[in-house]
């Protein structure tokens, strides 16, 4: 009789096929991305979408992986207090620090150059139809080549943020299985920052009347992009638990289930929510409710039961909403696809609710089962978030803002009114059709 396969040298190849569903969420990104913006933009979109990942990836590669590393892994650290702190990665640059074995470092790897790409994805949105293509390349190289990977190896990496329930006694340490702060949160921050440098679009706010609607060219773009994303989040939240919450193969079910649960619930609430207030359900938001369940659930997928991941997508579509009109309306803050509300409010509440609802397992495989709320996660999410907006934000906007005095980062304002497509690349997305301006 053939003995049973032992689970754990299932685990590289099923993680590894996990992990291969990713890319799914980076196609639903630009399509969302794309739809969000302008008809003459829309091809500038696509081509400015794919080079922020491309960049972000061959510059996680040439340098990302050596600052970020990974648990085990040298290290520097410093003392204090009488206890040691790790705060960066000493791994040699272009990954020749990596075998070629299906290590856990090299599955972790593998998806964090999806990572990386997906968050320099999202301010690509914020900045549709007035960001520039080189302007796009070097902040993203900054990004995925240094931003990124501090806060990652702080998190992800064995560092500081992780060593928070070892050195205070706050829980088992911030806790990100999903990459929702890592991942999202960044990425939203870096779009909030964008946002500011650039200011808002040609005609989004005028001092005499409320701020003007320019909606997305193509909904369909948009809502196909929501339902393409949600594998590839499935896998990308099960491949984050089994490499950074250790969580087992037979959790993958759970965590599935608390990704649809929380993304469908956030969902309905965005529906429910605008057909109360507008008439009629809106799709533009009904579709970022729907990413920022998915958002949250990164970062609660493996440590709460179903109704617990409802609760939390009920709150997260109720919080995307809310955010997105403060954003617009009171602050001021054009963001044509809604990324800053859908990324950072929902990615924080995340955050927020493991440290309220997780259950850390007490022994291999016993998710749930066999786990326990520990006394301080909720402060170590806190200081998690702290850093986010307290450090990496400033951080960011610092970047930003000298890069915007070099070599200014928006497109003349011809440019903005020829389109990005005619503009940046010469010719149209749809050259049979007219497109209208805005005036």
């Amino acid at each position: 009789m053939t003995p049973a396969p032992d689970p754990v040298s299932l685990t590289a190849p099923i993680c590894a096929l996990l992990i291969a569903l990713v890319p799914l969420v980076l196609a639903g990104l630009v399509l969302i991305n794309t739809g969000f913006g302008r008809a003459r933009g829309a091809a500038y979109a696509m081509l400015s979408s794919l080079t922020a990942m491309a960049i972000a990836a061959a510059t996680y590669c040439l340098c990302g992986f050596s600052w970020e590393g990974f648990t085990g892994l040298p290290a520097s650290m410093f003392s204090l207090g009488g206890k040691p702190w790790d705060w960066i990665a000493k791994e040699p640059f272009f990954l020749r620090g990596l075998t070629s074995s299906p290590s856990r470092a090299a599955l972790a790897v593998f998806l964090q150059l999806l990572l990386v790409s997906i968050a320099a994805l999202i301010p690509v949105s914020t900045g549709a139809d007035r960001w520039k293509l080189r302007s796009i390349c070097i902040s993203t190289a900054l990004f995925a080549g240094w931003t990124y990977p501090l806060f990652a190896h702080w998190v992800w990496g064995g560092g500081w943020l992780a060593q928070l329930g070892r050195n205070f006694g706050l829980g088992n340490g911030f806790l990100d299985p999903g990459g929702a702060g890592t991942a999202q949160v960044l990425g939203g921050l870096f779009a909030l920052s964008l946002a500011w440098t650039l200011g808002p679009r040609r005609g989004k706010y005028r001092a005499d009347r409320p701020p003007a609607a320019i909606p997305g060219h193509n909904m369909v773009y948009v809502l196909f992009g929501c339902v393409l994303i949600v594998p590839g989040w499935i896998g990308l939240n099960a491949a984050g638990a089994i490499l950074f919450a250790g969580a087992a193969i037979p959790s993958i079910a759970l965590i599935a289930v608390n990704t649809m649960l929380s993304a469908s619930t956030s969902y309905l609430v965005a529906v429910l929510v605008t057909r109360v207030r507008f008439g009629k359900p809106d799709a533009s938001l009904c579709a970022n409710g729907w990413v920022g369940g998915l958002v949250a659930s990164s970062a609660i997928c493996c440590f709460v039961t179903p109704i617990v991941a409802m609760v939390v997508g009920v709150v997260a579509g109720a919080l995307v909403m809310a955010a997105a009109e403060v954003l617009e309306v009171r602050l001021k803050v054009d963001d044509p696809g809604g990324a800053i509300s859908v990324h950072v409010v929902a990615g924080v509440w995340g955050l927020l609710a493991a440290g309220v609802y997780a259950h850390i397992p007490t022994a291999p495989g016993s998710f749930l089962s066999g786990g326990q709320r520990v006394s301080g996660q909720l402060l170590a999410q806190v200081v998690g978030i702290a850093t986010l907006v307290g450090i990496m934000l400033p951080m960011i906007h610092g970047l930003n803002w000298v890069l915007n005095r070099v070599d200014p980062q928006r497109v003349t304002r011809h440019g903005e009114q020829m389109g990005m497509d005619m503009h940046e690349l010469g010719g149209g997305a749809y050259p049979e059709f007219v497109m209208h301006s805005e005036d």
